[in-house]
């Protein structure tokens, strides 16, 4: 398995790659990518050493055969399993943008409490009640459980993934939650990113040093 940030960086090369064979660019040399994605041409080479792939030094990457190469790494055939709990203006945002995403990711079942949206298709997909999480998720080996509920019920919400099985979430919560070995976490702080994002450009307009 590989270290986290390099699989960041193998996500992002593929996001990249996928870019540039939509413009019909072929093949992209070490430099190129780490122009493109914020790296540098050494570590691009020792990332893709990861999945097998070594370039032409004449051409390059075959963009193509890198992409299928780190797809094969990262992405199951039959695609990534997932559910989201909390349909409200954020989970309907996510709901839609994986919904784009198909077959890559499946987005099996969303989750509420509120009566108003439990039994209707939201953004594309069927919409229940937080109780039937054991029973809806139960033919599906759920690989990301994705959380954008209120903070107070947050944790509430994880404990209800893990006890159905999913071992991986995404936490939109505004608030850390706990989860027991063996499953992974990313708590996704937005208000963290956008305060860093100003405090830096605040920095870059006053032309200080941070």
């Amino acid at each position: 398995m590989p270290p986290t940030k390099t699989l960041e960086r193998l996500i992002m090369y593929r996001i990249v790659l996928e870019q540039n064979a939509a413009q019909g660019v072929t093949h992209l040399f070490s430099k190129d990518l780490a122009d493109q994605t914020g790296s540098n041409p050494a570590q691009v080479r020792r990332d893709l050493m990861v999945v097998g792939y070594s370039g032409n030094p004449q051409k390059g990457y075959a963009v193509i055969d890198l992409i299928e190469k780190i797809r094969h790494m990262l992405e199951p055939a039959e695609g990534i399993p997932m559910t989201l709990i909390g349909i409200g203006n954020l989970g309907r945002a996510i709901v839609g943008h994986f919904n784009r995403l198909k077959p890559k990711f499946n987005l099996v079942a969303t989750f509420d409490t509120d009566e108003n949206k439990i039994g209707r298709v939201i953004a594309g997909c069927q919409c229940y009640h937080v109780n039937e999480i054991p029973k809806v998720l139960a033919p599906y080996i759920i690989q990301l459980g994705i959380i954008t509920v209120p903070e107070s019920y947050a944790q509430k919400a994880a404990d209800q993934l893990i006890a159905a099985g999913v071992r991986g979430i995404a936490n939109f919560a505004p608030t850390p939650i706990r989860v027991p070995a063996g499953v992974y976490l990313e708590n996704m702080q937005l208000t963290l990113t956008f305060e860093k994002v100003a405090y830096f450009a605040r920095s870059k307009i006053s032309g200080g040093t941070v």
